[in-house]
């Protein structure tokens, strides 16, 4: 039974054939959670997105939300993608910040308590893989990409590869989403006046199942998302508001329509 009372977080978690790794996925989340002091007052929920698998990780999760109060689940028809799990998820939850982490066990639960510290500096706090768990082709093309990226939209960040973040409410409220945008929540959050900061966390090496992604089905479709993102930059509305000095006076607009006050 959903509570009345407004969540203080949610998590959301895409996943595609993660069966292996739910059980203690699910138990290490609710442990942390329950051991906040913020859950003294009000309740968490954790989102798990099943985006088509075929592994048997729908029934499992229906099992572990007859466990657990606190995780709810949402299961597509069909694979759709990240971006679309996340945003059905984004959709969902009730909380006034939102994390966002992977459900293959190579974020670490325990780093939720780091974005915690920043949320009330930062309008979205993005994780950085200190120290990546993957192998060295993995390793090389993100590096790479990484730069690309930089050196086209200019949004600062290291690692957008990382899919660990936490949003205030407000940030998700704003972000324009089509598919393949989740790589670039840092910079549309700063087109819109949002602020970001990167904190250091930990990567731990796959143990069951396998990556979704690769060289091939990234790196095209990457390079057209990132142009997009970069049409939106240079396209979207810049104008202010001069005061008027016949009539009333007129609230001051700011440079982007939308930015939070």
């Amino acid at each position: 039974m959903m509570s009345s009372l407004h969540p203080w977080l949610s998590v959301v978690i895409p996943i595609k054939d993660e069966r292996d790794n739910l059980v203690l996925l699910v138990d290490r989340l609710v442990a942390l959670l329950e051991s906040r002091e913020e859950t003294r007052t009000a309740p968490f929920e954790i989102f798990f997105i099943d985006d088509g698998s075929t592994d048997g990780s729908s029934l499992l999760l229906g099992r572990l939300a007859g466990q657990h109060q606190a995780v709810r689940i949402i299961s597509f028809d069909r694979n759709y993608g990240k971006t679309a799990a996340l945003d059905a998820g984004f959709k969902q939850a009730r909380g006034e910040r939102i994390v966002i982490m992977d459900g293959d066990l190579q974020n670490d639960v325990g780093d939720i308590a780091t974005l915690l510290l920043y949320a009330s500096q930062y309008d979205l706090v993005c994780g950085r893989r200190a120290t990546r768990k993957d192998n060295l082709i993995r390793k090389i093309s993100s590096r790479l990409a990484n730069f690309i990226r930089n050196a086209v939209i200019h949004d600062g960040m290291h690692d957008t590869g990382c899919g660990f973040m936490l949003f205030r409410r407000h940030v998700i409220e704003r972000l324009p989403l089509f598919e393949g945008m989740h790589r670039f929540f840092p910079a549309l959050a700063m087109m819109y006046g949002f602020t970001v900061t990167e904190v250091p966390v930990c990567h731990h090496p796959r143990l069951h199942g396998r990556s979704k992604y690769g060289i091939r089905n990234r790196l095209m479709k990457g390079l057209l998302d990132m142009m997009a993102v970069r049409w939106m930059q240079r396209r979207r509305l810049r104008y202010r508001i001069r005061e008027n000095a016949a009539g009333p006076a007129v609230p001051r607009a700011v440079a982007h329509p939308g930015s939070p006050t």
